[in-house]
């Protein structure tokens, strides 16, 4: 423990260990409308910060009020922060101070956008889909499928702060060219899942066959041959366009689709692909 500017303690791995616990279970725990999860990252390094700094010293008010400003990044990606953070201040104590609030504030939309497209949406779509198709099909390895994918998502959680600690502010510097084009490109292939869910996960067809004169006209083989699976896409297209709606919401929406395809199911229109 040390009362001076220049810190001496260095991190050890059991307190990296500790980080990543308290990240993974109580990040979230103290989220609220005026700092989001400002009190989240002060509780996920808190103990370290009075490792660094010392008990009730004046420093240590200092950081602390520092880390409980507003704070928001996606919560897969926030250690990567946490670890260039603690590589500051290990080395510069208090007078990294602006260093890291500037970091914190410049990384924390970059993260939350890429870590949102990619964790809270791609992954979800393409492991979710398979394990929900195979699951349909009475294979039980689709469950083991999630949760191996799931596992891996907090190995990867575990694994980034002791990386970004040991890289430091340089890791700004590597990785900031990328993080736009991996925001595209994640943004670009949950586009393209999203299409493949269509195809694959929304099971409607025409079902009204309309006769001319003797012969029944199939409605659905002919919308087939111009585009397949072109209901599914106008349904999904119909609820886009709900959703963007003036006081629509994605309850009211889902209300509105259960409804609205009791009625054409029971008028005979469409039935299940």
């Amino acid at each position: 423990m040390t009362n001076s500017k220049t810190p001496t303690y260095k991190l050890t791995d059991q307190d990296f260990r500790q980080i990543n616990r308290r990240s993974l279970f109580g990040f979230q725990l103290g989220w609220n409308y005026e700092r989001m999860q400002g009190s989240g990252y002060l509780y996920t390094i808190l103990p370290q910060l009075r490792k660094i700094y010392g008990d009730g010293t004046p420093e240590l008010k200092k950081i602390m009020k520092t880390h409980t400003q507003f704070f928001n990044t996606s919560n897969f990606f926030n250690t990567i922060i946490t670890g260039i953070d603690l590589a500051v201040e290990e080395k510069e104590g208090i007078n990294g101070e602006e260093t890291v609030a500037g970091m914190k504030a410049g990384l924390m939309g970059s993260f939350a956008s890429i870590g949102d497209s990619i964790f809270a949406a791609l992954i979800p779509a393409i492991f979710g889909a398979i394990a929900a198709n195979m699951a349909e099909k009475g294979n039980p390895i689709g469950v083991f499928i999630w949760i191996v994918a799931q596992i891996a998502v907090m190995v990867f959680r575990w694994k980034q702060l002791r990386v970004a600690y040991n890289e430091g502010v340089a890791l700004v510097t590597t990785m900031s060219h990328r993080l736009a084009a991996l925001t595209n490109a994640a943004t670009i292939m949950g586009v393209f899942m999203v299409g493949a869910l269509v195809a694959t996960m929304i099971n409607v067809k025409f079902a009204w066959a309309p006769k001319v004169g003797t012969v029944p006209l199939d409605i659905q083989n002919s919308l087939d041959m111009i585009l397949p699976k072109l209901l599914p896409a106008l349904i999904v297209g119909g609820i886009y366009w709900l959703l963007g709606r003036k006081h629509m919401t994605s309850t009211r929406a889902i209300f509105i689709v259960l409804i609205v395809s009791v009625l054409l199911s029971a008028l005979g229109l469409i039935a299940k692909g």
